[in-house]
């Protein structure tokens, strides 16, 4: 008999964990089991970027040890799957997702500054006023500069090596 209501919240939680279905349970060993297979087929230099437990890393080492014997990897990544089951999965799953979304992020930063250094171009000083605001540690006459030789190049239909420069020197600063 509960004493209290924090007695009571204990035992729902336990009575939800018993009401799991074998097939639900089944379920969830299968995609815990296909997620270790997936963190066996990284590399090991992705596999460093995850913030993995010492229990995982041994896994892992221990998988790329056995990843030619078909039937030893097979029963080592169920036993990689009960050591995730008793891992806070949410902090490897952002790392993935990071690691994943990492040349989105590259290629958005390049279209980013293709378009400020068309603006430079096109704008002049008043572009210029507002980059240095935003980004204090652009040399004012340097950019101006590279703007100067960029624009006549863009005049002259002949962009090359001044345009390759501005927007070389904007990835580094910007």
């Amino acid at each position: 008999m509960p004493q209290s209501a924090n007695d009571i919240d204990e035992s729902s939680e336990e009575m939800e964990e018993e009401l799991k279905s074998k097939s639900e349970v089944k379920r969830e060993m299968h995609k815990l089991q296909d997620f270790a297979q997936s963190l066996i087929e990284m590399s090991k230099h992705q596999r460093s970027r995850l913030p993995l437990s010492e229990d995982i890393k041994d896994a892992m080492i221990l998988a790329d040890k056995i990843s030619n014997k078909h039937e030893a990897l097979r029963r080592h990544i169920r036993h990689t799957a009960r050591i995730l089951l008793e891992t806070d999965l949410e902090p490897i799953h952002h790392a993935i997702e990071v690691m994943a979304n990492k040349h989105q992020q590259e290629t958005a930063k390049f279209v980013r500054l293709e378009a400020i250094r068309d603006e430079l171009i096109d704008q002049g000083n008043d572009a210029v006023e507002a980059l240095i605001t935003e980004f204090p540690q652009i040399e004012r006459q340097k950019i101006k500069q590279l703007i100067r030789h960029a624009a006549k190049e863009k005049k002259a239909e002949k962009l090359g090596k001044h345009y390759k420069n501005l927007f070389t020197y904007l990835k580094e600063n910007a």
